[in-house]
């Protein structure tokens, strides 16, 4: 199974949907860690990433997602829109010339995602960032990469929510959160929890398309 150009810009518009409707829990989940604008910011980048993908009649995968990179990038400003910004424009490069969308790309966009959140940022596994979501993901998806998209995404998706709910017992390194020290034990990390809505709203994308 695998989505042409058309059915991945579907599906980074149902994602963009997700995202916005998640804002108060987003806000919330990161007012919990000290700030309180990551839900604001995510429903901001995803409005940007609506408006320039629904007029679009996309030629590759690539152009999809970077697309989506781009908007998050330009309209939302501070860290988190670097970082997903960087999920979508790395991972998308990392498609260039494949005509489809299957459990390979998938493989190859979460790796290259994966590897630039972590260049540009400079947090790692355990560092309690969304990172903590992308890195299992991006395990799994290799490991998935030779079975079906829905079912691969299926797997990517519960190993990202596996990561979330790992970060709760993790102390912040990075952001305001950081200052808490342990205080932040017991809540997962907001960006993360943006990452397991992503891949949630992917996953049942493909398994409405299989």
């Amino acid at each position: 199974m695998e989505l042409t150009p058309s059915q991945v810009r579907l599906m980074m518009l149902q994602v963009a949907d997700a995202i916005i409707a998640a804002e108060p829990m987003l806000s919330q989940a990161d007012r919990d860690l000290g700030d309180g604008d990551h839900g604001l910011g995510m429903k901001r980048g995803m409005e940007a990433v609506k408006a320039k993908l629904e007029p679009m009649e996309p030629t590759s995968v690539e152009e999809v997602f970077v697309t989506t990179g781009t908007a998050m990038m330009t309209s939302m400003g501070g860290a988190s829109g670097a970082i997903f910004g960087t999920v979508y424009r790395a991972g998308g490069k990392a498609l260039a010339g494949r005509p489809a969308f299957d459990s390979e790309g998938l493989a190859f966009l979460l790796e290259a995602a994966l590897e630039g959140v972590m260049k540009r940022g400079g947090a790692k596994p355990g560092d309690k960032t969304m990172i903590d979501a992308v890195a299992p993901a991006a395990a799994k998806a290799r490991e998935s990469a030779a079975l079906p998209l829905n079912e691969a995404l299926q797997a990517v998706a519960a190993a990202a929510e596996a990561g979330k709910e790992a970060s709760k017992n993790m102390i912040a390194q990075f952001g305001r959160a950081k200052t808490l020290g342990e205080a932040c034990l017991g809540f997962p990390d907001a960006g993360a929890c943006s990452v397991v809505i992503m891949l949630n709203t992917m996953r049942d994308y493909a398994a409405s398309c299989s």
